[in-house]
């Protein structure tokens, strides 16, 4: 999920340098993201509700249900700002995805 961020993000940057804006192929990229997302978080409620860590699952559960809130604002501020900055903001929320994701995991990994 880091690693598809991140991709996306570069892939976002380059349409920002070109003067692009979001096109179906981006759009694709970005929603296998939050259907990763997605799973993550029925994945990660149900490892929750499993486990006997000490997972403090309220910082757990919100960075998984932020993570995947993110994209789609994104995406929706992106279509409004028709500039390259709207480009900017793809990019940047993609790169907050990996960090909440790397969050997660070390959230997770805590509790161990």
């Amino acid at each position: 999920m880091i690693a598809a961020s991140v991709l996306v993000a570069g892939w976002a940057l380059v349409y920002v340098v070109r003067g692009k804006s979001l096109d179906d192929s981006l759009f694709y990229g970005l929603a296998a993201i939050e259907l990763g997302l997605l799973a993550l978080v029925v994945g990660g409620s149900i490892a929750l509700a499993g486990t006997d860590r000490d997972v403090d699952g309220a910082t757990f559960l919100g960075y998984l249900l932020t993570a995947l809130l993110i994209v789609p604002g994104a995406v929706v501020w992106s279509l409004a700002e028709k500039s390259r900055w709207g480009m900017a903001v793809l990019v940047a929320g993609c790169l907050v995805v990996a960090v909440m994701v790397l969050r997660v995991q070390q959230v997770w990994d805590a509790g161990a």
